[in-house]
């Protein structure tokens, strides 16, 4: 079946850097296109940075333009994004997701704590 495990969440001041990873299986990874999103705490899940299959098209919601990048390898099923310049508003769980045949797949999230 279809898993998605993020991991490398942490606590880190305003203006440093984090990478997230998703490591994923029971599909064909290459294949789908790949999304991050975040949930802050109180407010509704939101969608971040999509890659597509090849990771050749990037998109990038507003407020993480120029400051996170998302990529990918297909030969590790490994999904990844570069934070950097991290303000506290970045705060929040954050999840990979794949859609898979009309359904989407969530990992448990992983949370990142922008504090000084």
């Amino acid at each position: 079946q279809v898993q998605l495990v993020e991991s490398g969440g942490g606590l880190v001041q305003p203006g440093g850097s984090l990478r997230l990873s998703c490591e994923a299986s029971g599909f064909v990874f290459g294949g789908y296109n790949m999304k991050w999103y975040r949930q802050p705490p109180g407010k509704e899940r939101e969608f971040i940075a999509s890659i597509s299959g090849p990771g050749t098209i990037k998109k990038y919601e507003d407020s993480v333009k120029g400051r996170f990048t998302i990529s990918r390898d297909n030969a590790q099923n490994t999904l990844w994004l570069q934070m950097n310049s991290l303000k506290t508003e970045d705060t929040a769980t954050y999840y990979c997701n794949v859609n898979f045949y009309a359904n989407d797949y969530w990992g448990q999230g992983t949370q990142v704590t922008v504090s000084s």
